[in-house]
């Protein structure tokens, strides 16, 4: 079965909101493309190997439509291989409302995302969720995930839409990796889905008090 994975970009206090430009989610919101004054070749270098062997994309509306307006109109070749990846495999998108699916290899899936999601995982091997905060909730609050690949930034914003803003349950995550640091402060964490719920215990008792 195909697993699912977030990427996720976020600012010290777990800001997530349009971190790629100015006007991605202007609405009341005014720090568009914080992400782009710390993003170096070590961030570019982890995004592209984050993104090797994807084979779908899972995305919500609004992510959906700032990538159809965007990515199909971009040069594919090889100093472009994001736009190549993401014109060529399926997307897959969670939506109440009726997107337009005129980008190549749309689908918009059904009402039960559980089910939608299981039946992507029956067909892809590797499946990315970009942005979609929104949809991050539900799928961390159902666990209908496996790994989060989470960049942190060295800002903290003070407002917007957090990467876990409603969603978390209690969930227990194993480090797949040690963490990774670039030049310009931001640090790759890499977190895999494990089993159980996060115990508790007595710090005194442990060191012999």
């Amino acid at each position: 079965m195909g697993k699912i994975y977030l990427e996720l970009f976020a600012t010290l206090d777990l800001v997530g909101q349009a971190p790629g430009a100015p006007d991605e989610d202007p609405i009341g919101f005014p720090f568009g493309g914080w992400q782009a004054p710390l993003f170096d070749e070590v961030a570019g270098g982890q995004v592209g190997a984050a993104y090797e062997g994807t084979d779908a994309l899972l995305l919500g509306r609004r992510t959906y439509d700032i990538f159809a307006a965007h990515w199909p109109h971009q040069e594919e070749g090889p100093d472009n291989e994001i736009a190549t990846l993401f014109n060529r495999i399926p997307k897959y998108v969670a939506s109440r409302g009726k997107p337009d699916m005129s980008w190549s290899g749309c689908s918009q899936l059904g009402p039960n995302l559980s089910d939608a999601v299981n039946e992507i995982r029956e067909r892809h091997e590797n499946i990315k969720v970009v942005g979609s905060l929104n949809l991050v909730q539900t799928l961390l609050r159902d666990k209908l995930f496996d790994r989060i690949d989470l960049w942190l930034h060295p800002i903290m914003l003070g407002v917007g839409k957090k990467i876990f803003d409603g969603g978390a349950v209690p969930t227990n995550l194993t480090l797949v990796e040690p963490p990774a640091a670039g030049p310009r402060g931001t640090v790759y964490l890499r977190y895999e889905l494990a089993d159980g719920t996060p115990g508790t215990g007595d710090m005194a008792a442990d060191r012999g008090a």
